[in-house]
């Protein structure tokens, strides 16, 4: 497999628990180890409109003929917007990697989805197509198009600061600074 050079890392900005309406989604674009750019749009709390969004953003981008993986951190979005994994990979054909620093309760997430979300159903149907997360270079991963010991070689390259790789690092700072007017948190 060649070396995956040009990445993308998205994450959410946070929000309050009460809050209903549209959250902004970061994208940090890296070639190697430089920052090359930032991509942003928003998703609906607890939507179905993240696939969609992440897949338009991406295609209509500037970055998008070098783009050679996706990073996402967590499968979902402002709060319980799931991404398809399988259909980004489809349409961009690029490897999708959801990354989370530890295994989710899968069975709290099932419940929730199910008790307390619109469309929780097909969302957790998502979830559950993909398998369990997947330890991988000190975090969990789902993954679509690409090998685990690939996904292995490209976080460990690219997790210079911290466990996350740089382009979710870096995604997860843009998207608190901008919500919260600076960052916090551990990235």
């Amino acid at each position: 497999m060649r070396r995956l050079s040009h990445i993308v890392g998205f994450d959410d900005a946070p929000f309050s628990r009460a809050y209903r309406g549209d959250v902004l989604l970061v994208g940090a674009v890296y070639a190697g180890l430089r920052l090359e750019g930032v991509l942003s749009t928003t998703v609906r709390r607890d939507g179905v409109n993240s696939t969609e969004k992440l897949a338009t953003l991406v295609e209509k981008s500037r970055f998008a003929s070098q783009l050679q993986g996706i990073l996402l951190q967590g499968i979902a979005f402002a709060g319980f917007n799931v991404v398809d994994l399988y259909w980004l990979h489809e349409w961009l054909r690029v490897p999708i990697v959801a990354v989370a620093r530890k295994r989710p309760d899968m069975e709290a997430v099932r419940r929730a989805l199910l008790t307390r979300v619109p469309g929780g159903l097909r969302k957790w149907r998502l979830i559950e197509r993909l398998g369990p997360m997947e330890p991988a270079a000190g975090v969990f991963v789902q993954r679509v198009g690409i090998s685990l010991q690939a996904v292995e070689t490209l976080l460990r390259r690219l997790a210079i600061n911290s466990a996350l790789p740089e382009p979710l690092r870096t995604a997860h700072l843009i998207a608190g600074g901008i919500a919260l007017g600076e960052s916090r948190h551990r990235a």
